[in-house]
C-alpha cells in the first residue's frame, strides 16, 4: 500500500460479517411456497421496507405502512418483528474470529451497522461479543443509514477517527463506496480468508484463522 496512510482504525459492519442474517429463515413455516415467500420478502416486507426501521421508524409504523399496501398480508407482516430472532440464528464464526484477532492485535475496532435500535439491543444480549468493540454507531439510534454520507461523518466524529487512517469492511458494495466517498479505505467482505489476506495488504497481519466446519 505504497503512499497510503497506515491503518489505525478498523470499522466493521455486523450483518453478514459478524452475524448471520436471513429473513427467509423466519418465514419458511409461515409461507411454505418458495416463490410466494420470495415475493413477500421482496415486495411486502422487503429490503426497502426494513431499511426504514433501520433508519428509526417504529415497527408499529412500519407494519401499518405495509398493511396499507397489502391488507391481505396483515398476519404475515405482523409476524416479522416477533420472528426476528429466527432471522439471526448465530454468529458467523469465521468473521468473529477476524474481529477478535484484530482486537488481540491491539487494533482500534468500532462497529457501524444498519440495525433497528431494539433489535440491536436484543442482538447484544444474545451475542455479547458485539460489546467488545470500542463503540458502535447504530443507524436506528442516529436516524441515518449506510450509505448516507452523514452516517460515516457521524461515526468518524463520534469516535475521533482519522478518515485517511480508517479501514471499513462491509458486505454491501454501496456501503463500501459510501465509505470511500467519505475518505476511508474500504473492503468488500466476501469471506473471512479473503478478508485476512486483504487486511494483510493493509499492514494488519493476523494469525491464520482456525479451520471452520460450522457457520462462517
Amino acid at each position: 500500500m505504497t503512499g497510503a496512510s497506515p491503518v489505525r482504525h478498523v470499522v466493521l459492519d455486523v450483518g453478514r460479517v459478524l452475524l448471520h442474517w436471513d429473513p427467509d429463515l423466519a418465514y419458511r413455516d409461515l409461507v411454505p411456497d418458495d416463490a410466494e415467500r420470495a415475493w413477500f420478502l421482496a415486495e411486502v416486507c422487503g429490503p426497502a421496507w426494513n431499511t426504514e426501521q433501520d433508519r428509526g421508524r417504529s415497527w408499529a409504523e412500519g407494519e401499518a405502512e405495509a398493511i396499507a399496501r397489502f391488507p391481505d398480508q396483515e398476519v404475515r407482516i405482523r409476524a416479522y418483528r416477533p420472528a426476528w430472532a429466527r432471522m439471526v440464528p448465530h454468529p458467523l464464526e469465521a468473521g468473529v474470529a477476524v474481529y477478535e484477532a484484530l482486537l488481540e492485535l491491539g487494533t482500534d475496532v468500532t462497529l457501524l451497522t444498519n440495525f433497528a435500535a431494539d433489535t440491536w439491543a436484543e442482538a447484544c444480549r444474545r451475542f455479547p461479543v458485539l460489546r467488545r468493540a470500542r463503540g458502535v454507531t447504530v443507524s436506528g439510534e442516529v436516524g441515518l443509514v449506510k450509505p448516507d454520507p452523514g452516517i460515516y461523518r457521524h461515526h468518524a466524529a463520534s469516535f475521533d477517527l482519522d478518515p485517511a487512517a480508517t479501514l471499513f469492511v462491509d458486505d454491501s458494495p454501496a456501503n463500501v463506496e459510501g465509505a470511500r466517498a467519505a475518505g476511508w479505505s474500504a473492503l468488500l467482505y466476501a469471506d473471512a480468508p479473503t478478508l485476512r489476506a486483504d487486511l494483510r495488504g493493509h499492514g494488519l497481519d493476523l494469525e491464520p484463522g482456525p479451520a471452520t466446519s460450522g457457520p462462517t
